[in-house]
């Protein structure tokens, strides 16, 4: 089962659970962010009771849009795998920094996007016209309440500029957060669906001119920080009324010199969350000629 956020035929945004190949439920009355404020036994019950209910009375799906509406935020976590440090240390100037964020008992945590800067499936993401060298960053997303507590997951995109980056870490802000630089989706699937997020093969293709140009694979059994760890710092001065998307880091970083162009597809999947698909545009302005 998936909680998923939708656009009807009728042209309004609805939460439907996609089971089973089709809409099986319907959660009316309530947006994404009001279901993340209730507590994790209380998100369960309106899903389980939406999806006992049936979906006689949904409204028929024209689209997928991303997981995200209102105040929810989204945060990343970055040097949790190994690659990402070795990644960090090719593009940057100042390498040593990466090796001690590594092993540093704090975790780097930083802001990514808030719900107008997202992509949904099959929406255009973007990367930065004044820079040189971009990538796509698979990730596992963890879905956490307004309490702190992981209510589900999903696949996300930390498209980043390695260029702006590897210049100085200051510019991180620069190469992370911009219009179009984060993709969600396809859904969400519960916590309690998932027996092991320690034990998720995830896979990134770059597919250009109708070829894969790019791809490869990792498990989320890489990961060095624990879930719980790093919820623990994001919550630790800081509070999430609508809840907040967590980026856990990725692992699966193509070799310098790779770079997206225009109109390539990305392409990521996630063992049990499903495939999260994106075109690429280059600039804010092309970003907002697509959504025309």
């Amino acid at each position: 089962m998936q909680l998923i956020r939708y656009l009807s035929s009728a042209g309004t945004v609805a939460l439907g659970l996609f089971a089973q190949s089709q809409l099986s439920g319907y959660v009316a009355g309530v947006s994404l962010h009001e279901l993340l404020q209730l507590r994790a036994d209380a998100f369960r019950a309106r899903l389980e009771s939406a999806l006992q209910a049936g979906a006689s009375d949904q409204p028929a799906m024209a689209r997928l849009l991303a997981p995200i509406d209102g105040d929810t935020e989204v945060w990343a976590a970055g040097v949790t795998y190994k690659r990402s440090e070795e990644a960090r240390r090719e593009e940057s100037g100042t390498p040593d920094i990466y090796s001690h964020v590594y092993s540093a008992t704090r975790p780097e945590l930083f802001f990514k996007a808030n719900a107008r800067r997202v992509a949904g499936p099959d929406q255009p993401i973007a990367i930065r016209a004044d820079s040189t060298w971009d990538v796509p960053e698979p990730e596992l997303v963890l879905v956490i309440n307004a309490h702190g507590e992981i209510v589900g997951y999903l696949i996300g995109n930390d498209v980043s500029s390695r260029s702006i980056e590897g210049e100085n870490p200051l510019y991180l802000p620069q190469a992370k957060v911009y219009a179009g630089s984060c993709a969600l989706g396809p859904g969400i699937t519960p916590a309690w669906e998932i027996s092991d997020p320690y034990d998720l093969t995830m896979r990134l293709i770059i597919e250009r001119a109708g070829k894969n140009i790019w791809e490869g694979h990792t498990s989320t059994g890489e990961l060095k920080r624990r879930f719980s760890e790093l919820v623990d710092h994001l919550f630790r001065e800081d509070d999430f009324p609508g809840g907040v998307l967590l980026c856990t880091g990725t692992a699966l970083v193509p070799d310098n010199p790779f770079t997206l162009q225009a109109a390539d597809i990305v392409r990521i999947s996630i063992d049990s969350l499903g495939t999260l698909s994106n075109p690429v545009v280059v600039g804010k302005a092309a970003l907002a000629a697509s959504r025309t």
